[in-house]
């Protein structure tokens, strides 16, 4: 049965993160997916043999249904649960249908944590970027990394909206308790038409991975 994407083709920083995660951790190590939609960062971590916590809202990306594809044609989309079953990885993934900025804990905390291209989403931007950071911070244990790939303004509008940023601007999240290992960023490029973007449109992404710092021991 092909399980592949949605978003398969959309491009991705989720290589530089894997071969960070694979340095700063060991295996088995539990990965928080913030925007997990239907599973294109979570299968292959757990396929790996992380232990992923994959956070989601969209009833939609968890259990599959009809979706509009470029072209004017619509397709029954595979969830995240289903994917997980069919590709025998569920016991590797725990799913937590909620909100990341709902109150209380939706998880304890990961070993690493990993969004992409989630908080610039037009139904993010009532609440704060710092705010969707914070949270994202409090998900990540001591020594654990962080990881965020995200939109970077081109229009006007974008520069009108926090949740269009820099590696700059993130950098300043990070300024106590953590190291910031990689920023990255690349030219405006043109991305074919997918899932909830229905022409061929220009995106510019940047990247950042930072990494906490261990709790500190006090010798008796």
């Amino acid at each position: 049965m092909r399980t592949s994407s949605l978003w398969e083709l959309t491009l991705s920083f989720f290589p530089q993160f894997l071969a960070t995660l694979k340095e700063h951790t060991s295996p088995g190590a539990s990965v928080a997916v913030v925007g997990a939609s239907d599973g294109k960062f979570v299968t292959p971590l757990a396929a790996a043999g992380y232990r992923v916590v994959a956070i989601e809202c969209d009833p939609l990306a968890l259990h599959g249904g009809e979706v509009r594809l470029p072209g004017d044609t619509t397709a029954q989309a595979m969830g995240l649960i289903a994917r997980l079953k069919a590709e025998d990885l569920h016991d590797q993934v725990q799913i937590v249908e909620r909100d990341l900025l709902a109150d209380g804990p939706c998880c304890g905390p990961c070993d690493a944590v990993w969004t992409s291209c989630s908080w610039h989403y037009s139904m993010n931007h009532h609440r704060p970027l710092p705010d969707f950071i914070a949270r994202m911070q409090q998900l990540v244990g001591p020594g654990g990394l962080f990881g965020a790939e995200f939109m970077m303004p081109i229009e006007q509008r974008h520069f009108l909206t926090e949740h269009y940023t820099s590696p700059e601007r993130l950098s300043r999240h990070f300024a106590d308790g953590w190291t910031i290992l990689l920023t990255l960023r690349t030219s405006e490029f043109t991305e074919r038409a997918h899932v909830g973007q229905l022409q061929d449109h220009t995106h510019r992404m940047g990247l950042l991975m930072a990494l906490r710092e261990p709790t500190q021991t006090t010798g008796e």
